[in-house]
């Protein structure tokens, strides 16, 4: 394997789209302090209860495409009876939950729709009982905190608010307990990679990158491995651990090696400057994380101060993974799309190395540092059973 570089934000810097910071930091919070009334199961195992113990219902029990989906009082009619399929759907009246117009915005309403398998009706009920749509990577949400009946549903950035809080049945419908994510992965922590394939996949890692600090971040992003068929969630987890194994070294390295270089991540030009001190911002982590701007934004989106505690990175494995899955789910570096888009829309492998590290590896600038992070994906897509699929190089 090579040297790994310093790190995937070395000299770049990344734009944090307006609210997701204080949305994602809610989040984060509310799935790490799980409220009382965190149970998944509903009374009866079909109906989805939220604010003032009201549930989601079909307006007038009407069936026909685009019918709006509403809170209302819980009367126990078939308006009101879901069922949360294990492939991401959630299904009434023999139709689907849809986001209108494949609407990935805040306020985007939801509506009843032929079951088509398409992202915009696809969901993900978290242990934190939000349901999610990772598709827009929104919550589905009580428009306006109003808990009068006909309130009109719709996504809207994930908060940890009430009115993003609902109870549900399980996958399948029917009985107690929600999906932990809702990946049908069959491992203690539902995630698709066990702990064996994960020893598998790092013999030689460092003791501090553990599977449990994984797992624990995964809750900040529940669209992650989740999305789409097994054999797309599988390839996810794949991708992504390849290219942090490519990044690290197979995860030997916690921090950045040159120590020469610690002084030479701090922008002064930036409003905040560097607090920790000018030489605390250097490659540390799963994504080897540097650049005061990128400790801020990093950390601003999971609720974490990084930008005064920087440490954190490299002193708490859960925050180590948490940061390069702030990366992979919502920046596109140098590419096109972020590396979790890039998976989950089949657009290759291949895709989330130029969104990685383009600039630097792709097109024929460094064809040996791409072979190396797609031996690690094809080999890590056959320790999960999985076809690695077509484009997997850039």
């Amino acid at each position: 394997m090579s040297t790994p570089r310093s790190g995937w934000f070395r000299s770049r810097r990344f734009a944090v789209a307006a609210g997701l910071t204080a949305a994602l930091a809610a989040l984060v919070a509310t799935l790490l302090t799980m409220p009382l009334n965190a149970s998944l199961a509903s009374a009866d195992g079909s109906q989805i209860t939220g604010l003032a113990g009201k549930c989601v219902d079909v307006a007038e029990a009407n069936n026909a495409n685009g019918t709006p989906v509403q809170l209302y009082d819980c009367n126990g009619t078939p308006a009101q009876q879901w069922t949360i399929g294990t492939d991401g759907t959630i299904r009434a009246l023999g139709k689907c939950l849809d986001v209108v117009d494949f609407g990935t915005g805040d306020g985007s309403a939801v509506q009843l729709w032929d079951c088509a398998g398409s992202a915009n009706q696809q969901w993900v009920v978290s242990s934190a009982n939000d349901i999610v749509n990772p598709a827009a990577n929104k919550c589905l949400d009580v428009r306006d905190n109003n808990t009068a009946n006909s309130t009109r549903l719709q996504i809207w950035t994930c908060a940890g608010t009430a009115n993003q809080k609902w109870t549900a049945p399980a996958a399948g419908g029917g009985g107690n307990g929600g999906t932990g994510g809702g990946n049908g992965g069959g491992t203690p922590s539902g995630f698709v990679v066990s702990e064996d394939q994960f020893n598998q996949m790092f013999p030689g890692r460092n003791p501090f990158y553990t599977y449990s600090g994984l797992t624990t971040a995964l809750a900040a992003y529940p669209g992650f491995a989740t999305t789409g068929s097994d054999t797309v969630k599988r390839q996810e987890a794949a991708a992504f651990l390849a290219n942090v194994s490519h990044e690290t070294g197979g995860l030997v390295h916690v921090v950045e090696q040159n120590t020469a270089n610690y002084p030479s991540y701090c922008d002064t030009s930036q409003s905040y400057g560097c607090p920790a001190g000018n030489d605390k911002y250097y490659g540390r982590g799963v994504v080897q994380l540097s650049w005061n701007f990128n400790y801020k934004a990093a950390g601003d989106a999971l609720g974490i101060d990084l930008l005064h505690n920087p440490d954190l990175v490299q002193n708490d494995a859960s925050i180590a993974w948490a940061t390069g899955l702030w990366y992979w789910n919502s920046q596109s570096g140098p590419g096109t799309m972020t590396p979790h888009d890039a998976m989950v829309n089949s657009a290759g492998f291949g895709q989330t190395i130029r969104s990685i590290n383009g600039a630097l590896e792709c097109d024929g600038h460094n064809p040996a540092q791409v072979q190396n992070r797609v031996d690690s994906y094809q080999h890590f897509a056959q320790i999960l059973g999985v076809d690695p699929g077509a484009n997997v190089a850039c």
